[in-house]
């Protein structure tokens, strides 16, 4: 195998409206961890929809950046787009260009021999309520070693019943999936700790389960680790890339093979914490190390 870690689904603009004004940055769940993996030091390949337009030229010249190989599939509506709007401190809420809504994955010669190559594939975003979609993804990933992230988005969910049966038919053979509240509360309408417990009984080798504030848990056979949040210097400035600054870690953790002892895991998930903490203390999802805290103005990032 190449060593290069394929990551399919999404990558689009994000754009964040506040009482500050209007930024715009490079992201969607797939791309920020493809990104993020390349940043831990391990080649990565995005496979998701792009179109030929200005936005798809930023996406393209962010991943190039970073090293990350692009392997588009096209789009007949161009670049996705998500505007986030936060208002007075309040949750963000998010509204999806028609391209976001429609988006799709090719899965050509190009992007076959990638995942075939790949020693993990990580889906993230993925539109598991398209049936069309998912089947033509479950052929094209069989015999991977899977690491999934259903990240489901209220506003393009458009069949919840049909998104959980795709997500679970491929969840069943997957090395790692993992999970935060706001999924569980979405997608089964339950707590975290029974998506966690239904995911371990469908076969699942390894959950990681984020409850935001409230840390998270790696649960791979007998082994449970559990880890809170971690205290870095500076305030939290963004939350939205630190679910997949976590899932960017641990994916990478599992080129070289999977922990296989408590000790192992418990390494695993203080990295993947830390990484995350640092992650939310600048703007935007781009993944942080914790060492890039450290001889900065703390006041200032996010500035």
């Amino acid at each position: 195998m190449s060593g290069r870690v394929v990551v399919i689904g999404d990558a689009l603009i994000d754009e964040l409206r506040d009482d500050h004004g209007v930024r715009e940055f490079v992201g969607g769940a797939a791309l920020n961890v493809a990104v993020g993996i390349a940043r831990l030091g391990v080649p990565a390949t995005l496979i998701a929809m792009v179109g030929d337009d200005e936005a798809g030229a930023h996406i393209r010249s962010y991943l190039a950046d970073f090293d990350v190989e692009l392997l588009a599939s096209p789009s007949p509506y161009g670049s996705s787009r998500a505007v986030s709007v936060r208002e007075g401190g309040a949750e963000p809420h998010y509204e999806f260009n028609e391209a976001a809504q429609n988006r799709a994955v090719r899965f050509g010669d190009a992007e076959r021999a990638a995942i075939a190559d790949a020693p993990v594939v990580v889906i993230s975003c993925f539109p598991f309520d398209d049936v069309a979609q998912t089947l033509q993804l479950a052929s094209a990933v069989a015999g991977a070693h899977l690491a999934i992230d259903p990240n489901p988005r209220s506003d393009m969910l458009t069949d919840r019943v049909e998104f959980v049966r795709g997500f679970e038919s491929l969840a069943t053979r997957a090395a790692l999936v993992k999970v935060g509240d706001d999924d569980a509360a979405l997608l089964y309408d339950a707590p975290l700790d029974e998506l966690r417990a239904r995911l371990v009984d469908l076969g699942v080798q390894a959950v990681v389960a984020t409850q935001g504030a409230g840390g998270a848990s790696i649960e791979a056979g007998d082994i449970v680790v559990t880890r809170p949040i971690s205290h870095l210097p500076g305030d939290i400035v963004d939350t939205m890339g630190g679910g997949d600054a976590v899932l960017a870690v641990v994916a990478a953790a599992l080129v070289g093979g999977a922990p296989t002892d408590e000790d192992e895991w418990a390494g695993v998930l203080k990295n993947a914490m830390d990484v995350a903490a640092a992650t939310c203390r600048y703007e935007g999802a781009l993944l942080r190390l914790p060492s890039s805290l450290n001889g900065i103005d703390l006041d200032r990032i996010g500035t």
